[in-house]
């Protein structure tokens, strides 16, 4: 029986119970929360974005999407959390303080807009955006405003949705931004991580830094500036045991990438076939580029156009990419979504995120579920609770997930063979059993003689004398990886 079935039959079962008390025979608004959480494991994922103010989490947002569906001006809707939804046609709802629902104009200017009109951004909880996009199907986006606003009510909404006071999480796990490290950010995903993790820590939260190309000052190295900065961060934040992955993105590189026009790829190559002391002198600052009586062969407008849409480091990495071959606009946005790192991010959030999404969907029920009949109790209380513990100490899956963000950064005394059999061991390749153990699909009938020879191979190497502290946890995780493969396949 998977996690989740265990879920629903501790569901049914705390039903059942609750009909059996006369106090709550009656009460819509138990028989409603239940709902909610049995609800919960029918749904997409819920991932939040969060960060401090201007940290990038709009454009984010946009670039996993594909499209200019969240507003990234410092209007009234960036003020507000908002939900991002999978739905059939473009759609976008206001929920009102007290409980009332309204319909938000919509416009299209280079993106999408939300016409507040008359309504007053202090009566409103959060925006429902339904948007017919892919990558909203199988996850619900959540963008949130700045932690760190001037604002204390605009903290506050970011605060309420990611550490509610009751304790109940109202999301199953969180890409926190950060353009730097500070005690504020740490004392809030320390928040964050208890309460999307519970006692068994931070299981969904992973972090990316942000805006990466501004790291190194839209130099062509930048990227790799912030990959130094974000393994800094990884290291920091490893040690608190908060999240264990940093990613740098570049989320309007990367937005571009996914939105490239043929006529801004027309405009680069223009660009590129300036003699290169000449672009480089004219590429100096901003303002020498967007000079109405430069020489070079654009115009103006357009190159402040492509600096809007691109920035410096995009221009100039855009060139340096025409001018080693590429050819044709589709090539171009492919390298340059493979250099703004959302590709790697996205490999991140589908690792720790998408391939198990039932089983973080399932924590995040147990622990509502918990607090909901310790919120409601009845004579059956502690032998709900006496289910739901047991689940909720397995955290072997959540070891996985940690550790796939870890080898990323930490040393290990494994050789780079290894490492890629332990990344595919703990589940980096898919959690399916031929992903985990490598197999070929012509090969699945080999999955219980490869089991039992990974068992044993890892249970060996953990037991290497040279092995270092974090090594020999890594091969104790694959041999339990193995082992729970090789019950699998005794139990067909």
């Amino acid at each position: 029986m998977s996690t989740s079935d265990q879920v629903r039959a501790i569901l049914g079962g705390t039903r059942r119970a609750y009909q059996g008390e006369p106090a709550y025979r009656e009460r819509p608004d138990v028989w409603g929360e239940l709902d909610r959480i049995a609800g919960r494991l029918n749904q997409p994922i819920r991932i939040a974005l969060a960060g401090t103010l201007k940290a990038g989490k709009s454009t984010l947002v946009n670039a996993l999407v594909g499209e200019n569906i969240a507003p990234t001006d410092a209007t009234e809707a960036t003020r507000i959390v908002t939900w991002f939804r999978n739905g059939p046609i473009p759609k976008v709802t206001a929920n009102h303080v007290g409980g009332r629902r309204s319909n938000v104009p919509i416009a299209r200017d280079r993106g999408l807009t939300f016409d507040f009109g008359r309504l007053d951004a202090d009566d409103i909880v959060d925006l429902d955006v339904e948007w017919p996009a892919p990558e909203l199907i199988d996850a619900t986006i959540i963008d949130t405003p700045g932690t760190s606003s001037l604002s204390r009510d605009v903290s506050e909404r970011t605060l309420r949705l990611l550490v509610p006071e009751d304790g109940v999480p109202r999301v199953d796990a969180v890409v926190f931004l950060l353009r730097t490290l500070n005690a504020a950010d740490i004392a809030l995903l320390k928040q964050i991580g208890e309460l999307v993790g519970g006692s068994s820590g931070a299981l969904g939260v992973i972090g990316v830094a942000s805006r990466a190309d501004e790291i190194g000052a839209g130099r062509l190295d930048a990227m790799l500036s912030a990959k130094d900065v974000a393994q800094r961060f990884t290291a920091e934040l490893d040690r608190t045991g908060i999240c264990q992955a940093v990613v740098p993105v570049s989320g309007l590189l990367a937005l571009t990438a996914r939105t490239l026009r043929q006529s801004e790829f027309a405009a680069l190559e223009k660009l590129a076939a300036v003699d290169t002391a000449e672009l480089n002198k004219a590429m100096l600052s901003v303002d020498r580029f967007v000079r109405e009586d430069s020489s070079l062969p654009v115009d103006a407008q357009t190159r402040a156009q492509l600096l809007d849409r691109f920035g410096m480091f995009g221009i100039r990495i855009s060139i340096a990419v025409l001018r080693s071959g590429i050819t044709d606009s589709v090539r171009l946005a492919d390298e340059l979504l493979e250099r703004s790192g959302l590709v790697a991010l996205r490999d991140v959030i589908d690792q720790q995120f998408a391939q198990r999404s039932e089983l973080l969907k399932a924590h995040t029920a147990l622990v509502s579920l918990r607090r909901f009949v310790e919120l409601h109790p009845i004579t059956a209380t502690p032998y709900i609770i006496a289910d739901i513990d047991p689940l909720l100490a397995d955290t072997h899956a959540f070891e996985e997930l940690r550790l796939l963000s870890q080898l990323r950064s930490r040393p290990t005394t494994l050789t780079e063979d290894e490492m890629v059999s332990l990344r595919r061991m703990i589940g980096g390749s898919g959690t399916d059993p031929a992903s985990r153990l490598g197999l070929a699909p012509e090969a699945r009938d080999d999955g219980p003689r490869a089991a039992f020879a990974a068992a044993q191979r890892w249970r060996r190497r953990s037991e290497h004398p040279l092995n270092d502290p974090f090594t020999t946890r890594a091969c104790r995780a694959a041999v339990r990886s193995a082992e729970a493969l090789v019950a699998m396949y005794a139990a067909r």
